[in-house]
Protein backbone atom coordinates (compact mmCIF):
# COMPACT_ATOMS: atom_id res chain seq x y z
CA UNK A 1 0.00 0.00 0.00
CA UNK A 2 1.22 3.74 0.31
CA UNK A 3 4.63 3.32 1.60
CA UNK A 4 5.07 6.96 2.30
CA UNK A 5 3.50 9.44 4.11
CA UNK A 6 1.03 12.02 2.28
CA UNK A 7 0.87 15.69 4.11
CA UNK A 8 -2.03 17.71 3.51
CA UNK A 9 -1.29 19.58 0.48
CA UNK A 10 -0.38 16.21 -0.90
CA UNK A 11 -3.47 14.35 0.25
CA UNK A 12 -5.53 17.25 -1.63
CA UNK A 13 -3.56 16.75 -4.67
CA UNK A 14 -4.09 13.15 -5.01
CA UNK A 15 -7.77 13.31 -4.24
CA UNK A 16 -8.60 16.23 -6.29
CA UNK A 17 -6.74 14.13 -9.64
CA UNK A 18 -8.40 11.16 -8.83
CA UNK A 19 -11.78 12.49 -9.01
CA UNK A 20 -11.25 14.58 -11.48
CA UNK A 21 -10.33 11.17 -13.46
CA UNK A 22 -13.58 9.43 -12.31
CA UNK A 23 -15.51 12.85 -13.14
CA UNK A 24 -14.04 12.44 -16.92
CA UNK A 25 -15.18 9.15 -16.54
CA UNK A 26 -18.99 10.34 -16.29
CA UNK A 27 -18.36 12.37 -19.77
CA UNK A 28 -18.16 9.49 -21.61
CA UNK A 29 -21.24 8.00 -19.87
CA UNK A 30 -23.43 11.44 -20.22
CA UNK A 31 -22.41 11.67 -24.57
CA UNK A 32 -23.37 9.72 -27.30
CA UNK A 33 -20.75 11.37 -29.28
CA UNK A 34 -17.48 9.33 -30.21
CA UNK A 35 -14.94 12.51 -30.29
CA UNK A 36 -16.45 13.49 -26.72
CA UNK A 37 -15.55 9.91 -25.35
CA UNK A 38 -11.93 10.30 -27.55
CA UNK A 39 -11.37 13.78 -25.62
CA UNK A 40 -12.63 12.45 -22.11
CA UNK A 41 -10.23 9.93 -22.57
CA UNK A 42 -7.72 11.49 -23.46
CA UNK A 43 -8.07 14.13 -20.63
CA UNK A 44 -8.63 11.14 -17.94
CA UNK A 45 -4.89 9.83 -18.86
CA UNK A 46 -3.20 13.10 -18.97
CA UNK A 47 -4.86 13.37 -15.11
CA UNK A 48 -3.50 9.84 -14.38
CA UNK A 49 0.02 11.01 -15.74
CA UNK A 50 0.13 13.92 -13.65
CA UNK A 51 -1.22 11.18 -10.68
CA UNK A 52 2.33 9.44 -11.66
CA UNK A 53 4.45 12.39 -11.67
CA UNK A 54 3.30 13.91 -8.28
CA UNK A 55 3.77 10.48 -6.76
CA UNK A 56 7.18 10.33 -7.93
CA UNK A 57 7.73 13.70 -6.50
CA UNK A 58 6.17 13.26 -3.36
CA UNK A 59 7.50 9.81 -2.62
CA UNK A 60 10.73 10.26 -4.14
CA UNK A 61 10.84 7.40 -6.98
CA UNK A 62 12.01 9.24 -10.45
CA UNK A 63 11.43 6.15 -12.14
CA UNK A 64 7.58 7.37 -11.98
CA UNK A 65 8.57 10.51 -14.01
CA UNK A 66 9.62 8.60 -16.83
CA UNK A 67 6.30 6.29 -16.67
CA UNK A 68 4.39 10.15 -16.16
CA UNK A 69 5.50 11.06 -19.68
CA UNK A 70 5.01 7.96 -21.48
CA UNK A 71 1.69 7.72 -20.05
CA UNK A 72 0.47 11.25 -21.17
CA UNK A 73 2.37 10.52 -24.60
CA UNK A 74 1.00 6.92 -25.91
CA UNK A 75 -2.29 7.11 -23.19
CA UNK A 76 -2.87 10.83 -23.18
CA UNK A 77 -2.33 11.27 -27.34
CA UNK A 78 -1.19 8.41 -29.36
CA UNK A 79 -4.06 6.13 -28.04
CA UNK A 80 -6.71 8.69 -28.64
CA UNK A 81 -4.94 10.19 -31.84
CA UNK A 82 -5.63 6.26 -33.44
CA UNK A 83 -8.67 6.05 -32.35
CA UNK A 84 -10.15 9.44 -34.04
CA UNK A 85 -8.57 8.63 -37.07
CA UNK A 86 -10.74 5.33 -36.95
CA UNK A 87 -13.63 7.52 -35.98
CA UNK A 88 -12.82 9.76 -39.27
CA UNK A 89 -12.28 7.11 -41.54
CA UNK A 90 -15.36 4.78 -40.84
CA UNK A 91 -17.26 7.94 -40.42
CA UNK A 92 -19.24 6.87 -37.52
CA UNK A 93 -19.58 10.00 -35.40
CA UNK A 94 -22.24 9.01 -32.67
CA UNK A 95 -23.71 5.65 -30.97
CA UNK A 96 -27.09 5.77 -32.31
CA UNK A 97 -29.13 2.67 -30.45
CA UNK A 98 -27.48 2.42 -26.68
CA UNK A 99 -29.36 0.59 -24.31
CA UNK A 100 -30.05 3.51 -22.01
CA UNK A 101 -30.55 7.41 -22.43
CA UNK A 102 -27.24 9.41 -21.22
CA UNK A 103 -29.20 10.58 -17.85
CA UNK A 104 -29.71 6.98 -16.88
CA UNK A 105 -26.56 6.02 -17.62
CA UNK A 106 -25.36 8.51 -14.97
CA UNK A 107 -27.42 7.45 -12.73
CA UNK A 108 -26.36 3.84 -13.01
CA UNK A 109 -22.56 4.80 -12.78
CA UNK A 110 -23.44 6.94 -9.40
CA UNK A 111 -24.87 3.93 -8.52
CA UNK A 112 -21.46 1.87 -9.37
CA UNK A 113 -19.53 4.75 -7.32
CA UNK A 114 -21.51 4.26 -3.95
CA UNK A 115 -21.11 0.38 -4.72
CA UNK A 116 -17.42 0.85 -5.22
CA UNK A 117 -17.25 3.23 -2.28
CA UNK A 118 -18.55 0.42 0.11
CA UNK A 119 -16.83 -2.45 -1.16
CA UNK A 120 -13.55 0.06 -0.51
CA UNK A 121 -14.75 0.96 2.94
CA UNK A 122 -14.78 -2.66 4.08
CA UNK A 123 -11.24 -3.24 2.62
CA UNK A 124 -10.18 -0.35 4.23
CA UNK A 125 -11.34 -1.88 7.53
CA UNK A 126 -10.08 -5.40 6.82
CA UNK A 127 -7.15 -4.16 5.60
CA UNK A 128 -6.59 -1.58 8.49
CA UNK A 129 -5.86 1.29 6.18
CA UNK A 130 -5.98 4.19 7.86
CA UNK A 131 -5.29 7.05 4.73
CA UNK A 132 -8.34 8.04 3.39
CA UNK A 133 -6.45 8.15 0.16
CA UNK A 134 -5.96 4.62 0.21
CA UNK A 135 -9.59 4.28 0.29
CA UNK A 136 -10.14 6.94 -2.26
CA UNK A 137 -7.96 5.39 -4.50
CA UNK A 138 -9.67 1.99 -4.12
CA UNK A 139 -13.06 3.69 -4.79
CA UNK A 140 -11.75 5.37 -7.99
CA UNK A 141 -10.09 1.82 -9.14
CA UNK A 142 -13.43 0.07 -9.10
CA UNK A 143 -15.42 2.89 -9.77
CA UNK A 144 -13.61 3.12 -13.52
CA UNK A 145 -13.42 -0.46 -14.08
CA UNK A 146 -17.32 -1.11 -13.33
CA UNK A 147 -17.65 2.00 -15.63
CA UNK A 148 -15.75 0.58 -18.20
CA UNK A 149 -17.82 -2.94 -18.11
CA UNK A 150 -20.91 -0.54 -18.16
CA UNK A 151 -19.44 1.50 -21.15
CA UNK A 152 -19.15 -2.02 -23.22
CA UNK A 153 -22.45 -3.21 -21.93
CA UNK A 154 -24.82 0.08 -22.49
CA UNK A 155 -23.05 0.81 -25.86
CA UNK A 156 -23.20 -1.05 -29.23
CA UNK A 157 -20.33 0.40 -31.56
CA UNK A 158 -16.89 -1.51 -31.50
CA UNK A 159 -15.23 1.55 -30.84
CA UNK A 160 -17.29 2.55 -27.59
CA UNK A 161 -16.31 -0.61 -27.43
CA UNK A 162 -12.38 0.14 -27.19
CA UNK A 163 -12.74 2.66 -25.26
CA UNK A 164 -14.66 1.02 -21.97
CA UNK A 165 -11.63 -1.70 -22.35
CA UNK A 166 -9.27 1.58 -22.07
CA UNK A 167 -10.93 2.72 -19.30
CA UNK A 168 -11.22 -0.55 -17.61
CA UNK A 169 -7.40 -0.42 -17.86
CA UNK A 170 -6.99 3.16 -16.79
CA UNK A 171 -8.56 2.64 -13.32
CA UNK A 172 -6.68 -0.69 -12.63
CA UNK A 173 -3.32 1.91 -13.51
CA UNK A 174 -4.60 5.04 -11.04
CA UNK A 175 -4.71 2.31 -8.44
CA UNK A 176 -1.67 1.27 -8.84
CA UNK A 177 0.02 4.31 -8.88
CA UNK A 178 -1.12 5.52 -5.84
CA UNK A 179 -1.85 1.86 -3.83
CA UNK A 180 1.64 0.55 -4.99
CA UNK A 181 4.07 2.93 -6.18
CA UNK A 182 7.11 1.14 -6.42
CA UNK A 183 6.10 -1.35 -8.82
CA UNK A 184 8.34 -2.14 -11.28
CA UNK A 185 8.81 0.64 -14.33
CA UNK A 186 9.30 -2.22 -16.66
CA UNK A 187 6.15 -3.93 -15.84
CA UNK A 188 4.49 -0.57 -16.22
CA UNK A 189 6.33 -0.23 -19.34
CA UNK A 190 4.88 -3.63 -20.66
CA UNK A 191 1.42 -2.82 -20.01
CA UNK A 192 1.21 0.98 -22.02
CA UNK A 193 2.79 -0.99 -25.05
CA UNK A 194 0.09 -3.75 -24.60
CA UNK A 195 -2.44 -1.00 -24.60
CA UNK A 196 -1.12 -0.08 -27.98
CA UNK A 197 -0.95 -3.41 -29.28
CA UNK A 198 -4.64 -3.78 -28.53
CA UNK A 199 -5.62 -0.80 -29.72
CA UNK A 200 -3.90 -1.20 -33.03
CA UNK A 201 -5.75 -4.76 -33.33
CA UNK A 202 -9.12 -3.89 -32.52
CA UNK A 203 -8.70 -1.13 -35.26
CA UNK A 204 -7.75 -3.09 -37.91
CA UNK A 205 -10.92 -5.97 -36.82
CA UNK A 206 -13.14 -2.60 -37.10
CA UNK A 207 -12.41 -1.61 -40.55
CA UNK A 208 -12.42 -5.46 -41.26
CA UNK A 209 -16.21 -5.38 -39.71
CA UNK A 210 -17.17 -2.34 -41.55
CA UNK A 211 -15.59 -3.83 -44.87
CA UNK A 212 -17.19 -7.49 -44.72
CA UNK A 213 -20.22 -7.15 -42.46
CA UNK A 214 -21.20 -3.14 -43.10
CA UNK A 215 -21.75 -2.45 -39.50
CA UNK A 216 -19.39 -1.94 -36.60
CA UNK A 217 -22.50 -2.01 -34.17
CA UNK A 218 -22.48 -5.42 -32.34
CA UNK A 219 -26.75 -5.26 -32.31
CA UNK A 220 -26.19 -4.81 -36.33
CA UNK A 221 -24.16 -7.98 -36.49
CA UNK A 222 -26.27 -10.19 -33.89
CA UNK A 223 -29.41 -9.27 -36.64
CA UNK A 224 -26.97 -10.85 -39.62
CA UNK A 225 -27.24 -14.57 -37.22
CA UNK A 226 -29.29 -16.39 -39.30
Amino acid sequence: MLIFHLGPLATSLFSLLAILALVLSFVMLASHWLKNHVYAFAAESWTIAAISASIGYYGHYPELYIIAALTALFRGTFLPYLVLRLVKRLDIQREFTPLLKPSSSMILGAVLVIFSYEVSRQLGIALHLTDNIAVLALTCMFSLKLIGFLMMILRSEAISHILGLLVIENGIFLGSQILVPGMPALLELVIIFDLLTIVMAFGMLVRFLQTHAGTTSSRGLQKLVG
